[in-house]
């Protein structure tokens, strides 16, 4: 399939794909974040927002919270999720926003489909132009030196058009910017078996890259990759949480 035609195409199985993820203990650890680092503000925006349910939480949590993504099948998903909320079709890569923002957050490592280094220098500088003083840039990545091309997680989720199974992992290739993640989603129904095989374009990046591209902008806190505790990050691990205060 054409790039970026699987996230396309099966928007509406976006939320099947994502059934195993924890919404609510990312949402509500960033909060932690915000309160540990952030200036107070209720301001919210969520880039590569998707269908929105990291922006439902934050609204249930009393924040004005808005999002954007590349993709409007995915807005208008999101717009029925959060009819309370603002959302953009924006490039995170060079995005606007009407008034500043107190905290901006890049979930399930979305910071990576800005596909260059040049491009997430581009994206760190939009979201510090749209943060207000002392806001808070949250948002997880993946280390390219630390990454196991062998390794992949999968889930499986029953839904009205079939069981389907999905399998993701990322693929560094060991020198340059790029890696890629590579899925595979199959539906079986009536006996009949479809696949379908994407592979994503990311950029990638170590760790110490991050660091040095944020530090211009940010003093950066790096965090274990875990949602329940808040933990500094131990140096051996090859995911992390970034909590980043604007300078």
């Amino acid at each position: 399939m054409p790039h970026n035609a699987l996230y396309t195409d099966l928007s509406g199985y976006y939320d099947l794909m994502c059934a195993d993820i924890d919404y609510l203990a990312q949402s509500q650890c960033v909060l932690r974040l915000q309160q540990l680092f952030g200036n107070g503000g209720k301001r919210h925006l969520d880039l590569a927002c998707g269908t929105g349910p990291h922006v439902r939480h934050f609204i249930d949590a009393g924040y004005q919270s808005a999002g954007l993504d590349i993709n409007q099948p995915m807005l208008d998903r999101a717009t029925l999720r959060c009819p309370e909320a603002q959302f953009s079709l924006q490039d995170m890569c060079g995005f606007t926003v009407t008034e500043p923002q107190d905290l901006i957050t890049c979930f399930l490592y979305s910071i990576h489909y800005s596909a260059g280094i040049e491009r997430l220098e581009a994206l760190i500088a939009s979201v510090h132009r749209a943060l207000e003083d002392d806001g808070v840039f949250c948002f997880n990545a993946v280390d390219k030196n630390m990454i196991d091309n062998n390794s992949f997680v999968s889930h499986s989720a029953l839904h009205d058009d079939g069981l389907f199974s999905f399998s993701s992992a990322w693929n560094y290739p060991g020198v340059g910017e790029q890696q890629s993640l590579k899925l595979r989603i199959e539906r079986t129904m009536a006996d009949e078996t479809q696949v379908w095989h994407d592979e994503h374009p990311m950029v990638a990046v170590s760790f110490d890259e991050i660091k040095t591209l944020l530090r211009p902008y940010f003093e950066v806190h790096v965090l274990e990759h875990d949602y329940e505790k808040l933990t500094p990050w131990s140096t051996t691990s090859g995911n992390a949480i970034f909590a980043c205060v604007k300078i």
